[in-house]
């Protein structure tokens, strides 16, 4: 019975982390749907297409900034995942409402591919921002319904590991919540904030 009991746990991590894996590799996807061909009236001159592909550059600056957030978002659950050795109820809920979040990027990301350079920036850049309050949220809730319940975790983790993850993960909230805020000062300083945090996060899962 004990031999089935840790088969039956490890598989239903393993079917949670494939389920994740795959949202993940979704949402990443859909981002190039904000890739837009652009059309050219007319004939059009020798290097317009040049000129028209130049006038997105908002929309290649959103898909780059969302695809390594969500690159890094999947690596960083990826280094929690390797310090659990089975679910909980509360766990496979707190990740639901990650991934439910993570499938709002792309939404959030043609928002703001579209309106960066018209009067709605502002709260495009705020839903941009906002989105990642709420990612962050949810990487919280799913964290603290593992490091809550200790027989999650496998044997093997510290608790240097544990305590760092916490105190990292405690910083998003707040930093995208400033970013959301800064949105309706100056959207580059939203857009620097949160490239700033994936690059933090980026250099932070190296350890996990």
């Amino acid at each position: 019975m004990g031999a089935d009991k840790t088969h039956g746990a490890e598989k239903e991590t393993a079917r949670l982390e494939a389920f994740s894996d795959g949202v993940f590799a979704i949402a990443i996807t859909l981002l190039a749907l904000n890739l837009q061909i652009p059309h050219i009236e007319g004939a059009g001159g020798k290097w317009a297409l040049a000129e028209a592909l130049g006038r997105q550059w908002p929309s290649y600056v959103a898909f780059v900034t969302s695809f390594f957030t969500i690159l890094v978002m999947w690596v960083n659950h990826h280094g929690m995942f390797k310090l659990i050795h089975k679910a909980s109820s509360r766990l496979l809920f707190a990740n639901g409402f990650l991934l439910l979040m993570t499938t709002a990027v792309p939404f959030s990301t043609g928002i703001l591919s579209e309106y960066f350079n018209k009067p709605g920036a502002n709260v495009a850049c705020a839903v941009y921002g906002g989105t990642f309050v709420l990612i962050s949220i949810g990487y919280n809730l799913v964290w603290r319904s593992i490091a809550g319940n200790r027989a999650l975790l496998k044997p093997g983790a510290s608790e240097a590991s544990i305590s760092k993850i916490t105190k990292n993960y405690a910083l998003g909230t707040p930093l995208y919540a400033a970013a959301t805020v800064c949105a309706f000062i100056n959207i580059y300083l939203t857009l620097g904030i949160c490239t700033a945090l994936w690059v933090f996060w980026a250099a932070t899962a190296r350890d996990l």
